[in-house]
């Protein structure tokens, strides 16, 4: 079946006792045991799991190729038991760009747990290779990146650890299992933060793994989860299956609205650079195109001058709100350095944009009033 029919039908069967065809939400943070103590019906409490969420970890792991896939409370909850996954001793390679939150977790908790870690240019096969060291275990891989949108080459840097005996997890946040699919290249692991693209309404918080094996590191990151808590709510849950079914259509207008913003920006005089995967000029273009099939509606710019030009463009805006987090139906723009506060790498001139489902042309305009 093609993604389109399995992202609707994977894990939204027919409810057997009621006949909705809605997937029923079960609330209940506790079960019932038989007389003799066993958990007939597979659940016991809440933490454990629950069958709303079981639900939506069948149609993660079909979306993604996966063989299983746990949710979180939380992306960032999701990193967090990967990385408590790894055995003391652990070396850990994180890119240069991504997610600030995951840079800084890796930085201040890494070696309370016995990890040590190294940022590199993922984006450079020879950077990354040099930086692999034997007691490498986990490469973390972000495709395109957050803000600048570098590609890297997922299947030649999974090749690179799998070689050296490591781990790759993937976060494919950006992208979407619509538009690439890390484990069909390779990838063991591949990470979502479902409060983006997946829940797609910006009203639910989650995170999400999926695994190309139901092994043991997939048994060593449940019980992370089981034991730190990170879990998420049934109705959370609910939501995330329920955006999953509108995603393949979303993410088709998300990039093609995103495609004809860039194409915009990048001719526009008050504009110093573009980053986006479709243009190009983008330097990881060829690469996108063989493993992407289409670039997503997200995309960063840097405006001509400093901090304050590009705080002033963002502040002209009126279509584009001003706000963190992406992936919903209406369109953001963000001051990026501004967000991430002190210790951000990113440019001080850049501007992320999450491009929603907006009429690309009133996009476009709100932009040009905007650029001035």
């Amino acid at each position: 079946m093609r993604f389109e029919t399995i992202a609707i039908h994977a894990g939204s069967e027919v409810d057997e006792l009621t006949g909705a065809i809605a997937p029923p939400i079960h609330l209940s943070t506790t079960f019932e045991r038989s007389a003799d103590g066993e958990t007939p019906r597979g659940f016991s409490y809440i933490r454990d799991g629950n069958p709303t969420q079981e639900r939506l970890e069948t149609a993660l792991a079909a979306i993604d190729s996966g063989q299983a896939a746990l949710v979180f409370a939380s992306g960032m909850a999701a990193v967090t038991a990967v990385l408590q996954a790894m055995p003391p001793g652990s070396h850990v390679l994180l890119p240069d760009d991504c997610y600030y939150a995951i840079r800084a977790l890796g930085t201040e908790f890494a070696s309370r747990w016995g990890l040590t870690v190294s940022v590199v240019d993922m984006a450079s096969f020879a950077s990354a290779e040099r930086a692999i060291t034997p007691a490498t275990r986990l490469v973390w891989i972000e495709s395109p990146s957050n803000p600048l949108m570098k590609v890297v080459d997922i299947e030649a840097i999974v090749k690179l650890a799998h070689a050296r005996g490591a781990l790759a997890v993937v976060d494919g946040t950006f992208a979407t299992p619509v538009l690439q699919r890390p484990i069909e290249l390779g990838a063991d692991v591949v990470l979502h933060s479902s409060t983006k693209y997946l829940g797609g309404h910006s009203d639910v918080q989650g995170g999400a793994l999926a695994f190309a094996r139901r092994d043991e590191l997939f048994e060593r990151v449940e019980r992370a989860r089981l034991l730190t808590g990170g879990v998420a709510s049934p109705f959370n849950s609910w939501l995330v299956m329920r955006g999953i079914r509108s995603l393949a259509a979303r993410m088709r207008v998300h990039s093609e609205n995103a495609s004809a913003v860039a194409e915009f920006l990048s001719a526009h005089a008050r504009v110093a650079e573009v980053f986006y995967p479709g243009l190009p000029s983008h330097p990881g273009h060829e690469v996108a195109r063989r493993q992407m099939s289409a670039c997503g509606g997200m995309l960063s710019f840097l405006v001509e001058g400093g901090r304050e030009e590009a705080l002033a463009v963002a502040g002209r805006t009126r279509l584009f709100t001003r706000a963190t987090s992406l992936g919903g139906v209406e369109s953001l723009i963000e001051h990026r350095a501004s967000s991430e506060g002190p210790a951000s790498k990113t440019p001080p001139n850049l501007l992320r944009l999450s491009v929603g489902l907006e009429h690309p042309d009133d996009l476009v305009a709100d932009l040009r009033e905007a650029l001035g």
